[in-house]
């Protein structure tokens, strides 16, 4: 099939690689010329592990392009896909005027045929109905203008549809490939018929890492409902972390495990593992963003969503964790070094957005602390799209950040850092104490490389053999491009 992508971010470039892997012919549409003139050369500009090299592969055999060019691309394809950003307003409503702009857009270069417009954006409820209107308003406007005896009528049919995304950064390709569902909202048979033909690869588990499993669940709904989905399930999923880091607070006090209280209420099947690792909070560009719009529209139909607002209140608190247990070890933080490992909100990203760690080297800096901090990413390329905090030091290396610091805390839970020589890092540091943010490290393992080791609702009668039979949590995913 013939598909536009209208939008190249986390969530545009990556469905418009994935389609044109799959067999579909795809071109991608994006304003900034800049970042046009990077993606025809072949590299992306986000870091998405297995992307680019998805997108190569499409491009050499002809089946994905790249342009600035929207009144083509709308002319000579059949379903275009609306994925541009959505970012909270001040208020934590969603800034939609992007999505207007591409609306309006499409609008005013529809010719006969029939199309199918896809809100891959997240948006607010009810924005199919409006994003219908505005290409309608653009069809009448050109419609009166054509006032020629001899015009032809304007002919062009489009149906809108709700096709929200669950994608995980980090993770995005093997997500698109191996989603746990599929969720389209419309009112129309033939949009959602032509909807399922395009997905049919990705249904059948053509491409899947498992391709014997049963196909993929199609939930077809009306488009609110759809839209409601997508905000639900975030919701849903912050809440459950809010929850655990609740729990996790709980057990500080009271002497247990929350590793351990996870593992055992994770084993129940209605609660399940998932989304139960206590830590420093919540972030990202969705679940704040996502959650807080869910909020304000629960406010606008006159009621307040309580849970929702506790949700946000214990991520908000779970911010200064790591900052109150570095107070507790070191007692005075004016003139002490702390040193961070990782800066991005999760592991196999470059997104800072919403980072814990940047509320961490804020409040570190305004109680006279030097602060440090090593990232795979960032400390090896710098020219990204996030600005680092001034008065940071990055550093290009574990032992330089670890060099005459006070402690450590790990933000960002990295498969690398488990690999580290600790015993070496712990005698390049003033004292070596590490607060672990993630609860991603062997407790023993740091201790025995001399570490005073400081998790996170973790009891400070710290047993190794109780917990020796935890499950790795780092939830790799070793396939990440299927071949075609």
């Amino acid at each position: 099939m013939k598909v536009c992508v209208i939008g190249t971010g986390y969530v545009g470039l990556v469905t418009g690689a994935c389609l044109a892997h799959v067999g579909h012919e795809v071109i991608c549409v994006d304003n900034n010329p800049a970042k046009v003139e990077l993606m025809q050369a072949g590299q992306s500009p986000i870091y998405e592990p297995g992307l680019t090299e998805m997108m190569q592969a499409a491009m050499q055999s002809d089946r994905l392009h790249f342009t600035t060019d929207l009144a083509t691309s709308v002319q000579a394809s059949e379903i275009l896909f609306i994925a541009v950003g959505t970012p909270p307003l001040p208020t934590g409503e969603s800034d939609t005027r992007y999505v207007e702009a591409v609306a309006r857009g499409i609008g005013q270069h529809l010719t006969a045929g029939r199309k199918v417009i896809v809100n891959k954006s997240t948006v607010p409820i009810g924005s199919g109905d409006w994003v219908r209107r505005l290409i309608l308003d653009e069809l009448s406007q050109r419609s009166e203008l054509m006032t020629a005896p001899m015009t032809a009528p304007m002919t062009a049919e489009f149906e809108v549809v709700s096709n929200p995304e669950f994608l995980r950064e980090g993770s995005a390709v093997y997500d698109t490939f191996n989603p746990d569902r599929i969720v389209l909202g419309s009112s129309s048979a033939w949009a959602i018929a032509q909807m399922k033909s395009l997905y049919a690869p990705i249904v059948n588990r053509e491409f899947a890492q498992d391709p014997h499993q049963s196909p993929v669940p199609v939930v077809v709904t009306d488009l609110s409902s759809a839209e409601m989905i997508k905000y639900a399930a975030n919701a849903f999923l912050a809440t459950k972390i809010s929850f655990i880091n609740e729990v996790a607070n709980i057990c500080d006090r009271v002497g247990a495990d929350v590793t351990q209280v996870a593992q055992g209420i994770g084993l129940d099947s209605r609660i399940g593992s998932k989304f139960l690792q206590a830590g420093i909070g919540w972030g990202g560009s969705c679940f704040p963003k996502d959650v807080s719009a869910l909020i304000h529209t629960a406010q606008d139909y006159g009621y307040e969503a309580t849970l929702l607002q506790a949700a946000v209140t214990t991520n908000q608190r779970q911010r200064s964790l790591a900052l109150e247990k570095l107070q507790q070890a070191l007692k005075i933080l004016k003139g002490k070094t702390v040193g961070l490992l990782g800066l991005t909100f999760k592991p196999d990203t470059d997104d800072l957005r919403d980072a814990p760690a940047l509320d961490l080297i804020e409040q570190l800096q305004r109680l006279g602390a030097k602060v440090k901090a090593y990232d795979p990413l960032y400390s090896t390329t710098l020219s990204h799209s996030h600005s680092l905090p001034d008065g940071l030091i990055v550093t290009d290396s574990p032992e330089t950040l670890a060099l005459e610091c006070d402690a450590l805390v790990l933000s960002t839970d990295w498969a690398e850092f488990r690999q580290l020589n600790y015993a070496a890092l712990a005698a390049l540091m003033n004292q070596a104490i590490l607060v672990d943010g993630r609860n991603y490290l062997d407790p023993g393992q740091l201790s025995q490389a001399g570490f005073h080791y400081i998790g996170i609702g973790r009891s400070r009668l710290y047993n190794p053999v109780l917990i020796q039979d935890l499950p790795d949590q780092s939830n790799q995913t070793p396939q990440l491009i299927p071949s075609l």
